[in-house]
């Protein structure tokens, strides 16, 4: 079963550390310490699967040599007491293989991280717990200057908050959840205390290998004491009451099996005669049920509270569904389609299948469609049917990235759905009966929360549609409460891929919508349409080269360049100003102080809105000219 650990720690002199010996302990590797002219191999330490230096944009290339990284770090820093480095460490899913775990990874690094500005040291160990288990973890040494093409500067006092901790904690955990549910894989995993959780157990320490080793030295063995002690008084509490187990249990993975039951008894109990006693526990509870053999021949089980839970999100949907109260007048359907066709937008035979279904008068509806199948459209449609109507229609999704995509491409103001749920709590921005909820990415919610949805939906009268894609509804847990309602009540499924015309792309676009990146890449690169850099400067010199000449060949047309990072966007957008001044389309640049710090604007800039606000008329995603620009005004 998939564990929650995020821990962050300070590699720092004044408890004797050295950035040099903790890289190579991560790393299991030979370095040499310049400051204390000594050598630190640990290249015998086995486990260690992946080991990467990860540079932000603009780092010099030298640094991508760990030795080289680690003593200009140590180099830096002349205090006794000085801090060198922070260590994060998280806990990957043992439910995932190494290549699987290694991305998931790398992808959360360099998007908390090194997008940042952070020089990021990643090690992946795939080590073994005491029972025999794979333990797979993360090891990640970020350096704390800034840094530049020069190398290390200040460092950076804002990378110390409390608050950024919270934030990658959270965000660890929304990663995990919306990977799993991608690769179809069981469980999920919360960042939330135990308490937060309204689980009855302690959180315990994380005590790795090398501690436990060496359990007679000062705070270590105070630690493993302290370890030892939780361990056993959980163990207490769950011989005491087992529904507290199986309330953990079933708070990440909807069914379990006898070896998932036993890594929780394990990590929750001190020796093997209370081992045995938590298991006997719980396999005695009456809230215990078995559901039979899966296809793999386990035993599986739940509880009679994750049943009852299924049963209530049954009965939300059912009685969503048996109403009729929230349809659309065909004349309010035909006036939106009309205004969306006007703009050079005519929907195919399924988005107005689909528009025709959520826009009914049942009280829940599903849609489920690829990306790129144009489902943003078809509820950008479908919003201006309902606002016209009288409707407020508010959007939802598990990720504020997932989110701000829904926004963006329906113009439905939307959040997190955790945010609307503590809204709800704090008794805020209650749904009524001319509400509608879109909730998008819908197979990725666990059932507990779509129970939690549509029962507030319900309870207040209002409309929910759900829209996912249809690989997420094999995930087994995170899928299962989409699954169930779409089968339960129908769903419109659109298929035909819309943002491309020719048949090849769009089957690329299928391809990546499936997750098959390499034969999508492959039909572009057959067609010359992918072109290759020596170095990522000469990527992005020969990227604002191409978009110059095509601007000045056919101004009429609109181009856009896409990357990945926000310092890639800032490092591009500054080049392709200098192609704009050269040809005098710019005036002089003005220091404003936005959302992001000092930026420069100057009269003939292209810049997006990034929110709505009607009262300028402008929507998220609005493009405009800058006419004139000074610290204080800009007309756009």
């Amino acid at each position: 079963m998939a564990i929650y650990h995020f821990s962050a720690k300070v590699v720092s002199r004044a408890n004797g550390s050295s950035a040099v010996a903790s890289a190579a302990y991560r790393s299991a590797s030979e370095l040499h310490d310049d400051r204390l002219n000594r050598d630190h191999d640990f290249s015998n330490k086995a486990g260690v699967t992946h080991s990467e230096i990860m540079l932000p944009e603009g780092a010099p290339e030298r640094l991508n040599d760990r030795a080289t990284l680690w003593n200009e770090v140590e180099a830096g820093e002349k205090r006794k007491d000085a801090q060198l480095a922070r260590e994060v460490e998280f806990s990957i899913p043992r439910e995932m293989d190494q290549q699987q775990g290694v991305r998931l990874a790398r992808d959360f690094v360099k998007q908390q991280f090194v997008d940042r500005g952070m020089v990021a040291d990643l090690n992946v160990h795939w080590d073994k717990a005491k029972d025999g288990t794979p333990k797979p973890h993360a090891h990640v040494m970020l350096a704390m200057r800034d840094v530049g093409p020069e190398g290390f500067g200040k460092k950076n006092r804002d990378w110390n908050s409390t608050e950024l901790l919270k934030d990658w904690r959270e965000a660890w955990s929304a990663h995990v959840n919306e990977r799993m549910a991608e690769l179809g894989l069981e469980g999920r995993i919360d960042h939330r205390s135990y308490e937060e959780q309204g689980i009855e157990l302690e959180p315990q320490h994380k005590i790795g290998p090398a501690a436990s080793r060496r359990p007679e030295q000062g705070l270590e063995a105070e630690r493993i004491e302290d370890h030892t002690r939780i361990a056993r008084e959980n163990g207490d509490r769950i011989i005491a009451n087992p529904n507290v187990a199986l309330d953990a249990i079933t708070r990440q993975q909807a069914t379990f099996t006898t070896r998932d039951l036993a890594t929780f008894a394990f990590r929750h109990s001190d020796g093997k005669e209370q081992f045995d006693q938590v298991m006997a526990a719980v396999r005695a509870s009456p809230e215990l049920v078995a559901l039979g053999k899966d296809g793999r021949d386990q035993e599986r089980f739940t509880s009679r509270d994750m049943i009852a839970t299924e049963a209530r999100l049954e009965r939300a949907g059912d009685e969503l569904a048996a109403r009729r109260d929230h349809g659309l007048p065909a004349a309010v359907l035909d006036r939106a389609s009309a205004v969306a066709g006007s703009e050079g937008l005519v929907l195919g035979d399924e988005q107005q299948a689909a528009l025709e279904h959520i826009t009914a008068s049942s009280g829940i509806a599903n849609v489920v469609g690829y990306a790129g199948t144009g489902k943003s459209a078809m509820l950008g449609i479908a919003r201006d049917g309902w606002e016209h109507a009288g409707y407020t229609v508010r959007g939802a999704a598990l990720s504020g990235i997932a989110a701000e995509n829904l926004e963006g491409g329906s113009g439905i103001q939307s959040r997190t759905i955790a945010s609307l749920e503590h809204a709800w709590g704090q008794g805020r921005d209650q749904l009524g009966p001319k509400d509608v909820l879109v909730v998008d990415e819908a197979g990725m919610i666990g059932t507990r929360q779509m129970e939690r949805v549509l029962s507030h939906v319900r309870d207040a009268g209002a409309k929910v549609v759900l829209v996912g894609d249809p690989e997420q509804l094999q995930a087994i847990e995170a899928g299962a409460a989409f699954r169930s309602m779409a089968e339960r009540h129908g769903a419109a499924e659109i298929t035909e891929v819309r943002r491309q015309r020719d048949d090849w792309q769009k089957e690329a676009t299928r391809s990546l919508a499936t997750g098959r990146t390499g034969a999508a890449l492959h039909a572009y690169e057959s067609r010359g349409m992918v072109q290759a850099a020596d170095t990522r400067e000469g990527a992005r010199g020969e990227l604002v080269g191409g978009w110059d000449r095509q601007r000045q060949a056919e101004p009429d047309k609109t181009r856009i360049i896409l990357t990945h990072t926000n310092a890639e966007v800032r490092a591009l957008n500054e080049e392709a100003r200098g192609r704009m001044r050269a040809t005098g389309e710019l005036g002089a640049d003005v220091g404003v102080t936005v959302e992001r710090g000092r930026r420069d604007f100057a009269a003939g800039d292209r810049i997006m809105f990034l929110r709505n606000e009607r009262s300028m008329g402008v929507k998220n995603g609005t493009l405009g000219t800058l006419e004139q620009v000074s610290e204080r005004r800009m007309a756009v």
